[in-house]
């Protein structure tokens, strides 16, 4: 068998290059919007969180961002907590409530259906996150269709 003569990997060490840059880092010209939707559950997978991050890149990048939280998507913007709410049960398990307040105090838009509130999960409004915008269902498609008439970057975030 062959010996391995490699040094371990310690605390502090690269395994990439991760300051090279290939493309420009692109900005927002004057004007331009983006859409993240999320028809996704929450802790299903790491795509809710992963493009909430991309949401909050958008608007630091300067774009004016919307969040689209409908069907399973309005789990993601519940306030949670155990035993209270508020309290972090476990590491990570308030990530999703933590990172929308971030995007919404800097400037971000939340959006959630009011059907996939009540109807698909059981919620209330007063179950949102404090600055979180309940809106009729009819306004799902509309809100879309209006970042695509202003050329908007829009990302669908989806689980199966």
């Amino acid at each position: 068998m062959p010996a391995i003569t490699a040094q371990k990997h310690q605390d502090g060490d690269f395994f990439v290059d991760f300051e090279e840059k290939v493309f420009e880092d692109v900005k927002a010209e004057p004007g331009q919007k983006a859409l993240v939707t999320f028809h996704t559950v929450a802790f299903e997978g790491s795509i809710g969180f992963v493009n909430m991050l991309q949401a909050t890149r958008l608007q630091r990048k300067g774009f004016e961002t919307s969040i689209l939280l409908y069907g399973p998507g309005v789990t993601l913007g519940v306030q949670r907590g155990f035993p209270k709410l508020g309290d972090e049960a476990f590491p990570g398990h308030l990530n999703f409530n933590r990172q929308l307040v971030k995007f919404m105090s800097e400037g971000g838009k939340v959006y959630a259906c009011r059907f996939a509130l009540q109807a698909l999960y059981g919620h209330g409004e007063p179950a949102l996150i404090e600055g979180i915008r309940p809106i009729n269902p009819l306004d799902v498609l509309d809100l879309k269709l209006l970042h695509v008439r202003d050329n908007a970057v829009i990302i669908d975030t989806w689980t199966v």
